[in-house]
């Protein structure tokens, strides 16, 4: 009989051994969900910060079909700047000063976009001596655009002047995207 009893000892202590390793393999996995879902959750909110931008990008073009030709030789205080700017970096710009806030949408992004006209010299006009503009001519008659180019164009006929705009959106957990968009 002790030898019954022995056994009934070995396998609580096997059976103690067993549980403890299912406790520590359920917690494995439960990390390992939370993480994926984590990961998910993170793609998810870069998406949509993405989409976000698209926002401001569609905010700036509407202001800028909104403006007139004098506007828009001139540097605004807020979110236009009447040249490109070789140093521009996103990442470094006074959103908070300079940029123009578009909306905060339902998703919690905060979108806001800055505009620059494609030419060398501010605050001045298109045909300024020395000044050079990135634009495309449509030729006088045609309907098909002609090719860009910089500096003086070559066809006459109206010409367009491209812009550059700089979209930021941010959102839940510091996500921030930036997107760009040239346009004329």
């Amino acid at each position: 009989m002790k030898s019954a009893h022995k056994q009934h000892g070995v396998v609580l202590f096997i059976a103690l051994i067993v549980l403890v390793a299912m406790s520590l393999a359920g917690l494995a996995l439960w990390r390992s969900i939370g993480t994926g879902v984590l990961i998910a959750g993170n793609i998810a909110i870069q998406r949509g910060a993405v989409t976000s931008s698209d926002v401001g990008i569609e905010g700036a073009r509407v202001w800028l079909m909104a403006q007139t030709p004098t506007v828009l030789n001139n540097t605004q205080p807020q979110g236009y700047i009447s040249s490109w700017d070789n140093q521009f970096d996103a990442t470094t710009f006074d959103w908070a000063t300079l940029g123009t806030p578009v909306t905060t949408d339902a998703a919690g992004f905060a979108v806001q976009y800055v505009i620059h006209r494609l030419c060398s010299l501010p605050n001045a006009g298109n045909n300024a001596p020395n000044q050079q503009c990135l634009a495309v001519s449509e030729a006088g008659g045609s309907s098909g655009r002609g090719g860009g180019s910089y500096g003086v164009l070559p066809l006459s006929g109206t010409t367009y002047i491209y812009y550059r705009i700089t979209s930021r959106a941010v959102g839940p957990r510091n996500t921030v995207s930036y997107t760009q968009s040239i346009m004329y």
